[in-house]
């Protein structure tokens, strides 16, 4: 993937990605700092702003591919509302972000405001390799690290809208409820319902436990666990 793909003539938030190719090598350095950093690439430079580039799906198909590195259990730099969990929970976070901006609400939104998606390439490119995201994000569903699984599960979500994958929507399912809807993670939970409600699955005995407006009023706290709405039992388990 990076030496086949022709990074010169593709472009991100500030232009070509010529620069891309070193930072993808980098999110698997042995510094944390530098790993930070390319992982922060990814967010504000290949996919600013939710945008999606001509870069965006050949970067996605490269961290798909090293989610299996044992390098992607290291940790990365957090900042006070990132979700926890190694650098493999972030790259599955980031693909999360990338599949959420090139699903079928994606689409529906593009056709309403009169931009036929069929005319982007950077969404049509999405689109197209979601089965092989799919692929590679499913496989950390049994990854031995909590915080892997939930941000796995919760990539999925979005990935799912293409027709070619609604078949595993029901193995997915009884995941959801078992792992997301039961998250200390309010925002998974939330996640794991609206899905579950959009695959016509039963929610019986799930309820929303926190709005999402609640967190964005709240004044920050990055000293407890109040910044990820956690109960006490499960703070006490944090690795921070």
């Amino acid at each position: 993937m990076l030496t086949e793909t022709d990074w010169d003539a593709l472009d991100h938030a500030y232009g070509t990605a010529e620069d891309t190719p070193a930072q993808l090598v980098a999110l698997l350095d042995t510094d944390q700092r530098v790993r930070s950093q390319a992982l922060d690439h990814l967010h504000h430079v290949v996919h600013h702003q939710n945008t999606l580039y001509g870069a965006t799906a050949p970067a996605a198909l490269y961290v798909a591919a090293i989610l299996p590195d044992p390098r992607t259990t290291l940790p990365v730099e957090k900042r006070p509302r990132d979700f926890p969990g190694p650098m493999r929970a972030a790259l599955l976070g980031w693909l999360d972000s990338v599949a959420n901006a090139a699903d079928d609400q994606a689409e529906a939104t593009m056709r309403h405001f009169g931009f036929p998606p069929e005319d982007y390439p950077p969404l049509v490119r999405t689109r197209e390799i979601r089965p092989l995201l799919f692929s590679a994000v499913s496989a950390c569903f049994d990854d031995h690290d909590p915080h892997v699984r939930e941000a796995a599960l919760a990539a999925c979500i979005p990935l799912l809208d293409d027709s070619r994958l609604h078949r595993h929507r029901k193995a997915a399912a009884p995941l959801l409820r078992a792992t997301l809807a039961t998250s200390a993670l309010w925002q998974y939970h939330e996640r794991a319902m609206e899905a579950l409600t959009a695959w016509g699955e039963d929610t019986a005995g799930l309820q929303v436990r926190r709005q999402a407006f609640e967190a964005c009023d709240a004044p920050s706290n990055t000293s407890s666990s109040a910044e990820w709405g956690l109960a006490a039992d499960y703070a006490a388990d944090l690795p921070f």
